[in-house]
């Protein structure tokens, strides 16, 4: 080993150096004063050879290896470049390698060149602040990441509207102006007035950068945000919503990265998620892909539950389908995630309440039918418990439904599905159905059903009946009823006869002409009615019988409805 190799530098406890003592002090102030004091208490001394210890260099043996170059090559040797200028800066703010030293040694060398970075092309200073992620802690402490992010803004607002970028942006703008020379200023001003006619040459020309920034790492992104003051709450972005929401979407299928990395930048999305839902930026679909997305990061309760309030108060905009989103791996609660859409349920009823009558009645009924298709869908699932499909089920009020049809069906599946249920939990299945509000016909299979509890069967068949009961007796009663339920068939019209050419009546007589001729055709109407009503009963009252003996149970003539 030559002699002239007498101080040994040990990075990490993992790589070693063996340099001249003379020439790294020439050039460094940090490596003088440790052999100095070396030196003077007579430590770390081996073989003649004066050993130093380094812990988180910066770029570790890379890094010192081009600083040990540009030492002995007398300020030569390397050539600075955007792939390197990183490490460069770092090391020698790390080493105090300042021009007290040398004239021109390395921390005067970056920094000059670091000065000319708005000159830079885009890739360029994308990929210099993409160097940084290795020495991030140290370029950050030095400040070299607000010098880089502050480049990149600049060249965005040369090419974008800031303005629609970011909401609030004179904080950044004036630091960034700040940090320039009045030349460079001047020349940025030009260069923004040329960039003028092509800023808005399409229609997503504030995204156009978009895809070479998601190439960057997570430290970064939030660097750029919080200079933007955008951070978190604090996020009013269109522009930066959506390029969060892009940039997130590349990140989500990656296993490497670490999700808790990326949690501040989920939860600023979904603040500007939910801040740009008071102007309608988002669909509903839109919103559930993001839920989507975003779960995967770890995002915060209070984040979550903001964006779960948005997208209840929107949810009969939704389709099947967005409802229909993966437990992501707990499988034993069920194959769909139930409880979210039970969250979501409970935030559209509370909305609904403290809507208009007239808008809450036709968006509460568009809402009972997407969930009795929910519902259907869900059933054949083996891990989806009967106390779940209730909530779920129970979750709208009895308005949702003119009729239950759709949610019978959906019991129906489910049964059939798991066919091992107990009696109990059958019947304790069907509470959540309204037997008025069953057809005729669902009610006649619903009675036929060998998978229904017979007690349901009777119970459904007696509401029937009492419903038939129900029906308006008075001419008055039957007459308003048919205007308002059946109103192409008792159109406001007198009788043919009473328009025929040459049949002249009396207007006082003509008019109780008319109201025998209606009273006739309500009489036919409720016989049919109450027939087929009779049929049906007749049809089901020996199966539910049998059903009833072959289960042990005692039967009398009380327990049917009178028409059976």
């Amino acid at each position: 080993m030559s002699l002239l190799c007498d101080l040994q530098i040990n990075l990490d406890h993992e790589f070693t150096f063996f340099v001249n003592q003379d020439l790294m002090s020439e050039y460094s102030g940090f490596l003088r004063k440790l052999i100095k004091q070396s030196n003077k208490k007579k430590k770390n001394h081996k073989n003649g050879r004066i050993i130093i210890q380094l812990q988180d260099f910066p770029g570790g043996p890379e890094g010192f290896d081009l600083v040990s170059r540009f030492c002995y090559s007398n300020g030569g040797g390397i050539s600075i470049d955007v792939s390197n200028v990183s490490i460069l800066y770092c090391s020698s703010q790390f080493l105090e390698m300042t021009e007290i030293l040398c004239s021109s040694n390395l921390s005067l060398r970056t920094e000059k060149f670091l000065e000319g970075m708005f000159y830079w092309s885009w890739n360029d200073i994308v990929s210099c602040l993409k160097s940084c992620e290795q020495v991030f802690l140290h370029a950050d402490s030095y400040g070299l990441v607000d010098k880089l992010v502050f480049g990149v803004l600049a060249k965005i607002a040369q090419n974008s509207d800031m303005s629609q970028v970011v909401a609030s942006s004179s904080t950044s703008s004036s630091a960034s102006a700040s940090s320039m020379s009045p030349e460079t200023a001047k020349n940025r001003s030009d260069s923004d007035k040329r960039s003028t006619s092509r800023s808005f040459s399409c229609k997503t020309s504030n995204e156009w950068w978009f895809d070479d920034m998601s190439s960057l790492g997570p430290k970064i992104i939030e660097k750029l945000i919080k200079n933007l003051g955008a951070f978190d709450e604090n996020n009013d972005s269109l522009v930066l919503t959506k390029f969060l929401l892009h940039y997130l979407k590349t990140k989500v299928h990656n296993k490497s990265n670490n999700k808790l990395e990326y949690s501040g930048l989920a939860n600023t999305a979904v603040q500007g998620v939910i801040f740009a839902s008071k102007t309608a930026a988002f669909s509903c679909r839109k919103i559930f892909w993001v839920l989507r997305v975003l779960s995967g990061f770890s995002i915060s309760k209070e984040s979550r539950t903001g964006l779960e309030r948005v997208l209840g108060e929107m949810l009969d905009q939704a389709k099947l389908d967005d409802l229909l989103i993966p437990t992501g791996g707990k499988r034993d609660k069920g194959f769909y995630d139930v409880d979210l859409v039970v969250r979501l349920l409970k935030v559209f009823v509370r909305n609904c309440s403290s809507a208009e009558e007239e808008d809450e009645s036709l968006r509460i009924r568009r809402m009972g039918k997407l969930i009795d298709q929910y519902l259907r869908e869900i059933s054949p699932d083996q891990n989806l418990k009967v106390s779940k499909f209730l909530e779920v089920a129970e979750s709208l009020p009895d308005s949702a439904r003119d009729w239950f049809d759709g949610l019978f069906r959906a019991i129906d599946i489910y049964l059939e599905s798991h066919p091992n249920l107990s009696s109990e939990d059958r019947t304790k299945l069907c509470r959540c159905l309204n037997y008025k509000k069953l057809t005729l016909e669902t009610c006649k299979q619903l009675a036929k059903n060998p998978k229904i509890p017979p007690n349901i069967a009777v119970q459904a068949l007696k509401s029937q009946q009492l419903s038939n009961e129900a029906l308006p007796h008075s001419r008055e009663d039957k007459i308003k009823l048919n205007k308002t339920r059946n109103s192409r068939k008792y159109v406001e019209e007198k009788p043919i006869l009473l328009r025929l050419k040459g049949f002249e009546m009396p207007d006082k007589l003509a008019d109780g002409f008319e109201d025998d001729i209606r009273v006739n055709l309500e009489r036919r109407h409720w016989n049919k009615v109450m027939d087929h009503s009779e049929k049906v009963c007749k049809e089901t009252k020996s199966e539910v019988v049998s059903r009833l003996v072959r289960h042990g149970h005692t039967h009398t003539s009380s327990n049917f409805p009178r028409l059976c």
